[in-house]
């Protein structure tokens, strides 16, 4: 059986999903961290385990949660917290399948579930947080549309991460060109960075929630 990893700093929390985990018999062992080193020497230990982990209350950023993804493929990651905002768990969830929300206040048959869930490979994403988010989206579902072709085909190009350099190959642009087009595309939409601008391309339907990538 696979290992669980807690990483929470709630002595609470922490008993609550032992006992959970011990009532379902479905870990060999559960290790607890108190931050990311920790979290990361466990890992190197045992690449394919589920991490449970509230990174809001450890010294834990979006960024380091997608480092994890890519160096440890094989693991299975919780985020367990209070409160998530809508845009990172877009991105989190959006971004693979690595990462699985439940949200604290969430009934004890959701956070079984996706224990379960995790276990077999797949992503869960409580009912609340679901509700979120398709509500934000609708909510912003209705943008004019701002760009020309050309621009939308670029942005859409930003959104998957691809550089400037990458684009300009992909187009048989000039790299003069494409840095151009994207700071129009900035003036146009009213946005300072590329992930601002993959909000809008995810919210007009230029490109796909499943391809989302910043």
């Amino acid at each position: 059986m696979p290992i669980l990893i807690l990483a929470d700093n709630q002595d609470i929390t922490r008993e609550g999903l032992k006992a959970v985990v011990r009532r379902l018999g479905l870990f060999s062992e559960v290790w607890e961290v108190a931050d990311q080193r920790e979290l990361t020497e466990h890992l190197l230990k045992a690449s394919a385990a589920v991490v449970v982990m509230d990174y809001t209350l450890l010294d834990m950023t979006a960024e380091y949660l997608q480092i994890l993804r890519i160096r440890f493929p094989q693991a299975r990651f919780l985020l367990f917290s209070d409160h998530l905002s809508d845009d990172f768990v877009r991105r989190m969830v959006y971004g693979g399948t690595s990462f699985s929300v439940v949200l604290k206040d969430c009934a004890l048959g959701e956070i079984e579930e996706a224990f379960r869930q995790l276990l077999a490979g797949g992503q869960y994403v409580c009912a609340k947080a679901e509700e979120s988010l398709h509500g934000s989206e609708e909510g912003t579902a209705v943008v004019p549309s701002l760009l020309t072709p050309t621009e939308k085909e670029i942005l859409r190009l930003m959104s998957l991460g691809k550089t400037t350099k990458q684009i300009a190959a992909e187009r048989f642009l000039s790299v003069y060109t494409v840095m151009t087009h994207r700071k129009n595309i900035f003036r146009k939409l009213g946005v300072n960075n590329a992930h601002e601008a993959a909000r809008y391309a995810l919210r007009a339907g230029i490109m796909q929630a499943g391809d989302y990538f910043i």
